[in-house]
């Protein structure tokens, strides 16, 4: 008769503890089993496998390395809607394929690196936030931006050698000290917001907001068909009207009427209701399940929501998608990286702000997960910290080899810590999955803008807590900080957000800083004065000791 399962488990946890393996990763110092490590970074990817869809269509946004060679007549509004080209319309297709990859690849290799080398329980995957940035406000939507795509993977992949070698010499944290606290509080909050308003868009969401002539934003949600493009035109002196030279046509961005009846902006809101009672109720895998309902309806032809409508692009997209498993090898976005804006202003600026935003970001989140999981000690210090440090940083260069945005540590491994997970065994687990994840590219890639649109929304629900650590009631630090994370969302850029919170945060408190300079300057004076003093008096009572002598 064969023994009952709880039993077979338990010798097998108790052989992998008394193994090599168990003795590596610490299971029994650690209170810990090997299927409960198991168990634990399933978990952990069940909440964070979200980015492989969500990090590829926000980069695939930018039109990767796609240019108007791409297109089949080129011109230099070909990229561009309203009548983008098919030929760049299918090369940005297959860089979105590119991109599902390199972000299985750069997630299992930073969790891997994690899970052996730091023995911690977390998992990597590129950031939100810096995918954002990267796509959005650095190369801009089909490459409208300051730099071309090769060249901020050069930024990602300088900014990841220098983030590894602060690592390796302890000067990380003395870094993220630097930062003006209410700035560095607030620009998680600032990301989450501006994650949110990606998704509320149109262009990469459900499409709630959309542009008014008036008001800049407004109310849209309004079908396909009652959407249309808007162009910059100036007005000549005898009343005609003109496109401005080496303007362009933006995306269906001007809801003419039809307002809230979208049936994919309904369909997405389910899908975010789906989330948010799953998160309510504390349902593991919460946003991989609104993606999984909402992708499965967009799945079938001939509906008001297919993902596949009856286009040359829809029935291209229909076509990889059938086969539902298929090997896509990275064919554009490897290696892509390009040293030609070295010496350009803007080149740097995207370089501090990412160091600034991993050196914030993924050190916060490492020890917040290390605080969560009880291995940080009474200095602040937790085991495998320099290990941790350095696979972040390394899995940052190496994504960035694959096209990849920076990765970092994310806060959905509290999942798998909630679970029980202790050792690197949990994130060797996620590092398994993301593995697998690679032999279904035709799946990831058929998920819909207004399936990912959820997601980025509930992402900057959970950023938003860092606001109640802001000192509102001190106008030093309100004003700063409520500039950092108004800027962000408003501005499209973390950048802009991050100068006017430091901007801000230095002119409010250069006064008081002049200030207790000038005094201590004076009081510096006075003790130097009132030691000549002394020194004058005791000279002259010396000297009229020896004179009576």
């Amino acid at each position: 008769m064969n023994p009952p399962q709880s039993g077979r488990v338990a010798r097998l946890n108790s052989a992998v503890a008394s193994s090599r393996l168990g003795k590596w990763f610490k299971l029994t110092d650690r209170h810990t089993t090997f299927t409960t490590e198991l168990r634990a970074g399933t978990a952990t990817f069940l909440t964070m496998a979200y980015i492989l869809a969500v990090n590829a269509s926000i980069l695939s946004d930018s039109g990767a390395t796609c240019t108007t060679s791409d297109c089949i007549n080129p011109s230099p509004s070909c990229k561009f809607p309203p009548n983008v080209d098919p030929g760049y319309e299918s090369c940005v297709s297959n860089a979105r394929h590119d991109l599902i990859v390199a972000t299985a690849i750069a997630s299992l290799v930073g969790s891997f690196i994690m899970g052996v080398f730091a023995n911690l329980p977390l998992g990597l995957a590129p950031g939100m936030g810096a995918n954002a940035y990267f796509a959005y406000s650095i190369v801009g939507f089909h490459g409208s931006g300051n730099l071309s795509y090769g060249d901020a993977l050069t930024v990602v992949f300088m900014e990841g050698l220098v983030f590894l070698l602060i690592s390796v010499c302890g000067f990380r944290a003395k870094l993220a000290k630097m930062v003006p606290q209410p700035v560095r509080v607030s620009a998680s909050a600032g990301i989450g917001l501006f994650l949110a308003f990606i998704g509320l868009q149109n262009q990469q969401g459900i499409g709630l907001v959309g542009y008014s002539p008036s008001t800049l934003l407004t109310l849209a949600a309004c079908p396909s068909s009652d959407m249309v493009s808007v162009a910059p035109v100036q007005t000549f002196s005898n009343g005609t009207i003109a496109l401005m030279p080496g303007a362009t046509a933006s995306g269906a961005i001007y809801c003419l009427h039809g307002h809230m009846q979208s049936p994919t902006f309904w369909l997405g809101t389910v899908g975010f209701l789906i989330i948010a009672f799953c998160l309510i109720y504390r349902v593991k895998g919460a946003i991989i399940y609104g993606i999984i309902f909402v992708t499965a309806i967009s799945w079938f032809r001939g509906t008001a929501v297919t993902a596949f409508p009856n286009t040359p692009a829809g029935n291209e997209s229909f076509s990889y998608f059938k086969n539902v498993v298929g090997v896509h090898h990275i064919k554009s976005t490897a290696f892509a990286l390009k040293f030609g804006s070295l010496g350009k202003g803007r080149f740097w600026l995207a370089f501090l702000t990412f160091l600034y935003v991993d050196v914030l970001d993924t050190t916060g989140t490492l020890y917040s997960m290390a605080r969560f999981a009880g291995f940080v000690d009474e200095k602040g210090n937790f085991e495998g910290q320099t290990f941790a440090f350095m696979s972040d940083a390394t899995a940052i260069v190496f994504g960035s080899l694959m096209g990849s945005s920076p990765v970092t540590a994310f806060i959905e491994s509290s999942t798998g810590i909630r679970e029980g997970g202790r050792t690197g065994l949990t994130a060797l687990t996620v590092s398994g999955w993301f593995f697998l994840s690679y032999f279904f590219t035709p799946l990831l890639a058929s998920i819909p803008g207004w399936a990912v649109g959820p997601p980025m929304i509930v992402v900057g629900v959970f950023m938003m807590r860092a606001v109640t650590d802001v000192r509102w009631d001190d106008m030093k630090e309100a004003v700063p900080a409520f500039l950092t994370l108004i800027l962000m969302p408003l501005t499209y850029s973390i950048a802009y957000g991050v100068i006017g919170g430091i901007g801000s945060y230095i002119v409010l408190n250069l006064p008081n800083w002049i200030w207790s300079a000038y005094k201590r300057i004076s009081g510096a004076r006075r003790l130097h004065e009132d030691h000549g003093d002394l020194t004058h008096v005791i000279q002259d009572t010396d000297d009229k000791d020896n004179e009576v002598v």
